[in-house]
């Protein structure tokens, strides 16, 4: 195991680091269902978003190494508040329902048709990727490891026109509870609800929304 002072040394290195991004004009909107949403820098007192972004560039990201070192980091760590404040201060993070002018659900501009479940602290958390992944009753577009290592994060597509975000989100909970007999983080309703971006290289992306973009 490393020692004490050297993991220290580590996190004080990362307590706030850079973006991967620089800095970036605001782009139009982009059409409708075309699953767009917004990206902002750490740390997660940041509400203002820094820019739009998709599902190929998401991938990117996810799959890259400028994620790696803060999500071993966060993993080695023991303490729970310790890990909370260290995730809150170095993850970038999505709202993945949307683009906004502001991370609230009054800063909604454009609704993504996406929706964000969220699993903590389950066993065997590959295992319940995959099952998502090949989960029938809802397509699944987006699918990775949650930065602590312990947890998955389900984006799934859903049509805003038919229901709305918060009844989706119930329709979906209720599902799982019955069929999978878990229980999800009940702040998927919030149309704003962010979700920070770790390192999974085996991060799925739907490829037919890759394809289509």
């Amino acid at each position: 195991m490393e020692p004490r002072h050297r993991m220290t040394e580590r996190i004080n290195e990362f307590n706030v680091a850079p973006s991967l991004y620089p800095l970036e004009e605001v782009r139009k909107l982009p059409p409708e269902g075309s699953m767009n949403f917004s990206f902002f820098q750490r740390p997660v007192q940041n509400t203002n978003p820094f820019r739009t972004i998709g599902l190929r560039e998401l991938k990117n990201l996810i799959v890259s190494n400028g994620y790696q070192t803060n999500t071993e980091i966060l993993r080695s760590l023991g303490d729970p508040v310790v890990r909370r404040n260290y995730k809150a201060r170095n993850f970038d993070y999505c709202c993945f329902s949307g683009i906004f002018s502001n991370r609230a659900e009054s800063g909604l501009i454009q609704h993504s048709g996406l929706l964000t479940i969220d699993f903590d602290h389950v066993r065997g958390a590959k295992f319940l990727k995959e099952r998502l992944i090949a989960e029938e009753n809802f397509e699944t577009v987006v699918c990775f490891i949650s930065p602590s290592g312990d947890g998955v994060k389900w984006i799934i597509k859903i049509d805003i026109n038919r229901f709305s975000h918060r009844s989706w989100f119930i329709a979906v909970q209720n599902y799982i509870d019955c069929h999978y007999k878990l229980q999800i983080d009940k702040s998927g309703k919030d149309v704003s609800r962010c979700c920070f971006l770790p390192y999974d290289p085996d991060v799925y992306v739907n490829k037919k929304y890759i394809s289509s973009m």
